[in-house]
């Protein structure tokens, strides 16, 4: 199984950028994709941003087109979520997760969670 490290969050000013770690380590990653998703306070985890380990297209929630930018690096088994321009509906804490599972070609029934990392953005 996939085993997931995230790291990176903090508290941050509205308008300020944040970037987020997660190493990854366990198995082979090559079939994988991965993906960033967050959790406000009484609010269900919401999917942010994904895209498949060895390249292709990057999928974006809406309400983050523009600003989040997810990228890999495939030497340190890491993948990172660069996030620009925040705003305070942002905060909430940040966890990633892998699937092998696809439908029409886009990554879903994401697992192997990590612990997360707050974000908190302050206005």
């Amino acid at each position: 199984q996939v085993r997931l490290v995230e790291s990176g969050g903090g508290l941050v000013q509205a308008g300020g950028s944040l970037r987020l770690s997660c190493a990854a380590s366990g198995y082979t990653l090559d079939s994988y994709a991965l993906g960033w998703f967050r959790q406000a306070p009484g609010k269900e985890r919401e999917f942010v941003a994904a895209r498949h380990w060895s390249g292709g297209p990057t999928y974006y929630t809406d309400s983050v087109k523009g600003r989040f930018t997810i990228s890999v690096d495939n030497a340190k088994n890491s993948v990172y979520l660069q996030m620009n321009s925040l705003k305070p509906e942002d905060t909430g804490v940040y966890y990633c997760g892998a699937t092998m599972i696809y439908t029409d070609g886009v990554p879903t029934n994401f697992g192997s969670w990590g612990q997360g990392t707050q974000v908190t953005v302050s206005s």
